[in-house]
């Protein structure tokens, strides 16, 4: 039974309706999960999000939530008696937040490229994502996660990276975080996957492999 009034609306691919499914899991909310067709997508939610008709939607007591950031930080708000997602310093909260934008509007753009180019024009945009990752990986010297010794905001929002990434790399045969390029970010891959809150969302890996490979190969020949 799923805790009264708590439903996510997401899609099983996306990387960003995931971060709430990680942050219901830390704080050990249960909840109902819609899987959307983005192609057909359901009256629910688009009455829930008539603004950008996008998922992830959290609705919580039949009021819902939009944009996956927006939604991490209000769960930790929501469920404060449970585990912590943001910082307790409002110093580092500040912190957290400016390399989740970081990572949102500079190395989210970064990376896409990679999936859609080959050749020469990939190993620019390769090299310009690895400076992007590299600027990031800073905020992980001295840690084990993005949050320290646990699982926080930062690890929530980039969590993607981890699982996604590789797949990329895989479809688009490129190398982008290697253990001589980012060393920090390659480790932090593999603790982070360990998490049994992030493990149990994950989307199965193959399926998402033959997703992506089809959608290249349309953006290719387009």
């Amino acid at each position: 039974m799923a805790e009264k009034g708590v439903k996510v609306f997401g899609m099983w691919a996306s990387p960003m309706a995931i971060r709430v499914e990680w942050a219901l899991r830390l704080k050990g909310v249960e909840y109902e999960y819609v899987d959307e067709d983005l192609a057909n997508k359901s009256a629910d939610l688009l009455r829930y999000n008539p603004v950008t008709k996008k998922v992830p939607v959290l609705v919580h007591d039949g009021k819902p939530i939009a944009e996956s950031t927006i939604i991490v930080e209000y769960i930790d708000e929501a469920w404060k008696g449970g585990y912590p997602i943001m910082p307790a310093d409002p110093y580092e909260r500040a912190q957290a937040r400016f390399w989740a934008r970081y990572a949102e509007d500079k190395c989210n753009a970064a990376l896409y490229p990679v999936f859609t180019t080959t050749g020469e024009a990939q190993r620019k945009v390769v090299h310009e994502a690895q400076q992007c990752l590299k600027t990031l990986e800073t905020a992980l010297e001295g840690k084990k996660l993005f949050g320290g010794d646990a699982v926080g905001y930062l690890d929530i929002v980039v969590g993607w990276f981890a699982h996604w990434l590789p797949v990329i790399e895989e479809v688009s045969g490129a190398s982008v975080v290697t253990d001589e390029e980012l060393p920090l970010m390659k480790a932090w891959f593999d603790r982070f996957l360990a998490v049994d809150a992030v493990k149990a969302a994950l989307p199965d890996r193959d399926r998402l492999l033959a997703a992506n490979k089809a959608r290249r190969e349309q953006i290719l020949s387009a």
